[in-house]
């Protein structure tokens, strides 16, 4: 029987991470992911876990001890944010490279510089292709539900490689609400106990982890990885369906509100689904056909599910949280672009950076996106693709 509680989305984390009995955690404190290692500690010190804690001087440090534990044939987690995961950076790719399934819980915010501690994705899409699985949450329950689910999707075979569960920072790891936990037998019953396949201390076999890779062989082993990464998508689906067993929770790749017949449409990640949600909903009552789709995976991107979600609008508008200074749009977007570039039915397509710095994203806002593309689409087209909203100055 489900557990209801009134949590935030870092105690929600927190405690998945206790149901899941983890082996080892190692973690460095950072704003806005700093509470799910200290409510984790506390769990440690009263003897609710038999986890080894490992309190490091850096994050560089806490994801190389997470790497260090998985190929030693343990299960291990943690959680960063922003400039944590920058500094993470360059062991992000090794732990790809090396199939690691580790689990990180990653509180989104803004990368410095100018210094500010408040949400936005810039740090996310900063490490999307590190080679890292990503999962993107809208509520504290989906980042309990996602964080859960991608223990089984990174140590599944067919995939071997590290997840990020991402959430919004403040907006979901702070805000306090609702939400269902799963009892603990059940979420034990879940994830299982981590069998890994290849392990550095398995006695009955020689392994070697991180040896150099000279040209004759580094690209095929890419290619593996590479193809593990489309892998995790049908696994994804898979897993999704054994968590609806459990939970009642229906998730997948994305999510699709109101598109049926919708003649315009919003695609975007994260908290803002919820207040895009609620526009939706009173367009739709003023007989307006308009609609969302989240992206729930975004890596591996859901080409397929994307394009068929958009091929019966009219216009899209794809909303970034981060802005690549590309000069051609932001990373939600530019993937969207790829996906729809062989569909046969490609609408008007327009990209909106927003929310930079935890700046508000108000139902006003988001109307005014819908209002833009029915403008777009009674004038024939649009003088500018690449757009800022809630901005000020030109």
């Amino acid at each position: 029987m489900a557990i209801k509680e009134r949590l935030s989305g870092n105690e929600a984390v927190a405690n998945a991470m206790r149901q899941a009995n983890l082996d080892v955690v190692a973690a460095f404190p950072i704003t806005p992911s700093t509470e799910i290692p200290q409510y984790f500690s506390q769990y440690v010190a009263n003897g609710k876990v038999k986890t080894v804690f490992v309190p490091v001087e850096s994050e560089h440090s806490a994801m190389s001890a997470c790497i260090g534990a998985e190929i030693a044939g343990a299960r291990s987690s943690t959680a960063t944010s922003s400039c944590g995961l920058a500094l993470m950076y360059e062991m992000l790719g090794v732990g790809a490279s090396l199939r690691a399934p580790v689990v990180m819980a990653c509180i989104t915010r803004a990368l410095t510089g100018p210094i500010n501690i408040h949400n936005d994705h810039s740090d996310a899409m900063a490490a999307s292709d590190c080679g890292w699985i990503q999962l993107h949450a809208e509520t504290a329950q989906e980042a309990y539900d996602q964080y859960l689910m991608s223990f089984l999707l990174a140590e599944d075979p067919r995939v071997q490689l590290p997840v990020m569960a991402c959430q919004d920072g403040f907006i979901t790891s702070h805000a306090v609400e609702n939400i269902e936990l799963l009892e603990d037998e059940v979420v034990s019953q879940f994830v299982g106990t981590y069998e890994p396949q290849d392990w550095l201390l398995d006695p009955t076999t020689s392994t070697a982890f991180g040896p150099y890779d000279s040209p004759a062989y580094l690209m095929e082993h890419k290619r593996q990885q590479s193809q593990a990464m489309r892998n995790a998508l049908p696994v994804f689906k898979e897993v999704a369906a054994k968590f609806e067993q459990i939970s009642g929770r229906k998730y997948d790749v994305i999510e699709t509100y109101c598109t049926e017949d919708a003649e315009r449409l919003i695609v975007l990640i994260g908290s803002s689904a919820g207040t895009a949600k609620t526009v939706v909903d009173e367009l739709r009552s003023r007989g307006e056909k308009v609609g969302l789709v989240k992206i729930t995976m975004f890596r591996p991107f859901p080409r397929e599910e994307i394009a068929q979600a958009l091929s019966g609008a009219q216009a899209v508008a794809v909303l970034d949280k981060s802005d690549p200074m590309s000069g051609i749009g932001g990373p939600v977007y530019a993937d969207v672009c790829v996906a729809l570039s062989q569909s046969n039915r490609r609408p008007l397509l327009v990209n909106y950076i927003y929310g930079l710095g935890g700046r508000d994203v108000r139902p006003e806002h988001i109307e005014q996106v819908f209002e833009d593309l029915k403008k777009d689409l009674r004038d024939g087209g649009w003088k500018d693709d690449y757009r800022y909203l809630a901005v000020r100055g030109e």
